[in-house]
């Protein structure tokens, strides 16, 4: 099943990483919307039947069906007919579609520009001036039924708030809703998310309850989005989702101890002068005592403000620390990739070259001049676009 034909596109939150810190930067007023009813409002491309309403039924017809013209909650293509009907309005009244984020909309005519965020039914808009933003939304409300709840303040899950010229983004109400899930309220805090033992082995008793240990981890997966500083901890968590043991939960208890203690953090982005990519990658060579596998990660930077991050397990074993650093900047690379695109359809281009940063020498040395043998052939096929 192709899902982009039943489910609604939503945006990368990267993509609104970057829209804000832009927003911050050039001080421009961003606003959040709600679509009420918003899948009643795509029109359905299938023939789609239902049976008589209740309470409508027709006494001389009661074997009849209804044709459906519009959609309907509960329909599997409700999802992307509003998706297509809302994206279609947008084309046009003179948006752009970006290529990059298919749920990112640019508007530009001279010095006016508007960028539009769609995530389901929230929409997050942001424009060059308050009378051109006020336009935008006018032009919307004609077509949708539509509020306006002014400046953005919760979006995503995420609280937003105003800190001097900056902006933090927390999920503190979802961290305190994660430890009641887990009966840990009144827990002792710590004061790191990971333990200082050695790396996790899929050995010890299997876990009581498998499902709630699967259902808080992805829980935290998704804290991720404001709290780069735990995104190790819950990936090393993540990699024993198929058979908890105890040992893996004694480590996901350690995180949300951790969390308890720092209900207060968030991400905070700031306006900033310079607004250039800079990357920062590295890897934990075979660190999976069970694999040996390495566990790599990247965070990318845009002027001051951190705009996209992972940590995750590299599919294939490493033959080399070198090897493993270099498959980490390759990670790294593709993200910034994405992102200088993304820039580029905001109409924001960067200035300068993207620098990335490595702490491995032999890694740099391959990224210039690799060694030409069979044993790193696969490296310079599938990696070496660094």
């Amino acid at each position: 099943m192709d899902f982009s034909e039943t489910f609604s596109l939503v945006v990368k939150p990267a993509t609104v990483r970057t829209v804000l810190s832009l927003a911050l930067s050039r001080r421009w007023p961003v606003h959040h919307l709600d679509v009420k009813n918003a899948f009643l409002h795509g029109t359905l491309a299938e023939i789609v039947y239902c049976v008589q309403p209740a309470g409508f039924e027709d006494s001389t017809h009661p074997d009849f069906v209804c044709r459906l013209n519009k959609s309907l909650y509960g329909l599997k293509q409700a999802p992307r007919a509003w998706y297509s009907r809302f994206a279609t309005y947008l084309l046009s009244i003179g948006f752009v579609e970006a290529k990059s984020d298919s749920s990112l909309f640019v508007f530009q005519h001279g010095s006016d520009t508007v960028y539009l965020l769609l995530y389901v039914d929230d929409i997050v808009l942001t424009a060059s001036s308050t009378e051109l933003l006020r336009r935008i939304i006018e032009a919307l409300q004609r077509e949708f039924s539509m509020k306006d709840l002014g400046e953005l303040h919760h979006f995503l899950g995420m609280q937003v708030q105003r800190s001097g010229d900056g902006m933090l983004l927390s999920q503190r109400q979802y961290m305190m809703h994660i430890l009641d899930r887990a009966g840990m309220t009144d827990c002792k805090p710590c004061s790191t998310p990971v333990d200082t033992n050695p790396k996790m082995a899929a050995d010890g008793d299997p876990v009581a309850d498998a499902s709630d240990f699967r259902s808080l981890t992805g829980a935290l997966q998704y804290l991720t989005l404001t709290r780069p500083d735990i995104a190790y901890a819950v990936q090393q968590v993540c990699l024993h989702m198929h058979d908890p043991r105890e040992p893996h939960l004694l480590a996901l208890k350690c995180i949300l101890r951790y969390i308890k203690g720092t209900l207060h953090l968030g991400l905070l982005l700031r306006p900033s002068s310079t607004p250039d990519f800079v990357v920062y990658t590295d890897a934990d060579w075979a660190g999976c005592p069970d694999t040996r596998k390495s566990t790599s990660g990247y965070a990318v930077f845009l002027g001051d403000n951190l705009i996209s991050w992972s940590s995750k397990c590299q599919n294939t074993v490493s033959r080399s620390s070198a090897e493993a650093e270099y498959r980490a900047v390759a990670n790294g690379v593709s993200e910034a990739s994405w992102l200088c695109q993304l820039l580029s359809e905001l109409h924001a281009p960067l200035r300068r070259a993207t620098l990335i940063y490595c702490d491995n020498i032999s890694a740099v040395y391959m990224s210039s001049n690799p060694v030409q043998h069979q044993r790193t052939k696969h490296i310079e096929i599938d990696l070496h676009f660094v």
